[in-house]
């Protein structure tokens, strides 16, 4: 049978054979885990779901049907637990399949995932258990992901359930002796769409990092993401490279490939090296291929014509810009063109170029059907082709929020209603728009920093920073990177009795990298005796970043 989409999602046509729009429609009961992943077990028990290599290097393949079951007994064994619909449930799991049993459970009971990156510190733990009410933690013992999340429970619940995935840990629940308890039998659950399902926190640039919140039709817009922009097919395999913690994982791993029809390949790794993916790549005949460009920058280093790679048909991209000589190097090698896309974890893909069509140099594409997308200037005016200005979603239907777009900031509606100013979904990100609808994307509104596919926002680096006591004064900054796109500048102004080194700039990285995560230390730092200003006296991070880019 084709994949379940078509029950969901149907496309009209233009002249040339292109999507133009997309209907989609759904029961106010739709629930991706039971209508799509118990669904396929049902018809199609043996149909190919997921293939899982592990860091040692071991292949399991999972069915539709051994997901359901895995899932029920992991619903049970959360039940045990206390968990009912509307609780929340963290997942810091790296890239272990218990992230796919586990999560699928949590729909199953109508709870909130908070999907979480391993490499999170134990502040950033504790602020999401905080704001999100989390009543359980899965956890993988990896590193010291089990000790950040101990601590993290006993700062803020000692009442939070701590379920670990793999060696067992101190006192903590083991998630392998529960599901041995757990029954694997389970009764639907009765959920409606517009609840809460996912909870993913985002870096912003000022403050906290916020947390965007999704419902159970989210799925539903990532059905083109699998389809028009990965090129995902009935029965093939789709390998997205992303963590777990990143709705990244949602785009490539998960929900549209699924209704598709496609079963999903997950690389679990601790060292990357291009070699492994790429045999990955030739040995499992992965169909289509999904990367930061930061990946890319690494596989155009190897022979690509010493691996076979005839059943890869589409490669594509997103999460920074993406170098003309490295797309052009893998076209190259392998004759596949890297297509380029883009979207928020506030939304699913805005822009892309879709299978089928040429990526334009330098453009990340074209609007999504699904979304009425404009360049708009500072008042909320449309500009003509060509001019710069900020990327809006402007709604189709007044009134309706678009279908994959966020419903709110969980306990934050002040930012949730300035995202929406004027009735326009403002993305803050800047970009232009030539006569054919090809859009080039310029840079941020604000200066949120985007580092080899993470967002990091500025201010919570610097306020963690300015907590050492040699830091007078600092700004944060993107500064230019050939291998990940961007990297953490720190500009500082040093108390009196400080003087510049080496040495008291390793002393600030390993300060700020022990209390944030690893990813946002910064990796240059430059000492100043001013930092540019603009004229109410801020500091301009758009001038250091201006000279540093220029340079």
């Amino acid at each position: 049978m084709p994949g379940l989409y078509t029950e969901y999602y149907s496309e009209i046509l233009d002249d040339y054979g292109k999507v133009k729009d997309v209907n989609i429609s759904f029961p106010e009961s739709f629930n991706f885990a039971y209508d799509v992943v118990d669904r396929y077990a049902k018809t199609e028990p043996d149909k190919l779901a997921l293939v899982h290599k592990s860091t040692e290097g071991v292949i399991t393949r999972f069915t539709f049907y051994e997901l359901k079951k895995l899932s029920d007994k992991t619903a049970n064994m959360l039940r045990r637990f206390g968990i009912c619909r509307g609780d929340s449930v963290m997942l810091l799991l790296k890239r272990r399949y218990e992230f796919w049993t586990s999560i699928i459970a949590i729909h199953k009971l109508g709870a909130v995932a908070i999907p979480t990156s391993h490499m999170v510190s134990e502040k950033d733990i504790s602020e999401r258990i905080k704001l999100s009410k989390a009543k359980a933690v899965i956890c993988v013992n990896s590193e010291d992901i089990c000790d950040k999340v101990r601590n993290a429970i006993m700062n803020t619940d000692s009442s939070i359930k701590q379920i670990v995935v793999g060696d067992k840990y101190d006192n903590c629940y083991s998630f392998q002796d529960e599901m041995e308890l757990a029954s694997c039998q389970l009764e639907r659950v009765e959920t409606n769409v517009h609840d809460d399902m996912l909870y993913y926190f985002t870096s912003g640039t000022n403050g906290a990092p916020k947390a965007v919140i999704h419902d159970y039709s989210y799925p539903l817009a990532h059905i083109y993401t699998a389809k028009n922009w990965h090129g995902a097919v009935e029965n093939g395999l789709h390998l997205t490279v992303a963590d777990s913690g990143w709705a990244k994982s949602a785009w490539g791993k998960l929900y549209g490939q699924w209704l598709i029809g496609c079963a999903v390949m997950v690389y679990d790794y601790e060292q990357f090296y291009a070699w492994d993916i790429l045999e990955l790549l030739e040995k499992e005949k992965v169909t289509s291929f999904c990367a930061p460009p930061t990946i890319y920058k690494y596989l155009v280093l190897e022979d690509l014509k010493a691996y076979d790679l005839t059943n890869l048909k589409q490669v594509t991209t997103a999460g920074e810009p993406m170098p003309l000589e490295v797309s052009g190097r893998f076209k190259e090698m392998t004759g596949l063109e890297v297509r380029e896309g883009f979207g928020q974890t506030e939304t699913a893909l805005q822009i892309c170029t879709a299978a089928g069509d040429s990526q334009v140099k330098g453009s990340i594409g074209k609007a999504s059907p699904l979304y009425d997308v404009r360049i708009v200037d500072e008042e909320g005016v449309e500009v003509s082709d060509g001019e710069e200005g900020e990327i809006v979603l402007f709604p189709k239907n007044k009134g309706i929020l678009p279908i994959g777009v966020f419903k709110g900031y969980l306990g934050d509606k002040e930012n949730y209603i300035k995202a929406w100013e004027g009735g326009i979904y403002h993305t803050r990100d800047r970009a232009f728009k030539d006569k054919e609808g090809n859009f080039f994307f310029l840079g941020r509104n604000d200066d949120v920093i985007k580092s080899s596919g993470y967002r990091i926002g500025p201010s919570e680096v610097e306020d963690v920073m300015m907590m050492h006591p040699a830091v007078f004064e600092c700004a944060v900054t993107g500064f230019p990177s050939k291998t990940r796109g961007a990297i953490v500048k720190a500009s500082i102004i040093l108390n009196k009795g400080y003087k510049p080194s080496n040495e008291l700039s390793a002393e600030i990285q390993q300060f700020v990298r022990e209390r944030v995560a690893m990813y946002k230390y910064p990796r240059k730092i430059c000492f100043a005796t001013e930092l540019p200003r603009t004229s109410n006296g801020k500091i301009s991070r758009a001038m250091i970043r201006k000279t540093d880019y220029i340079k």
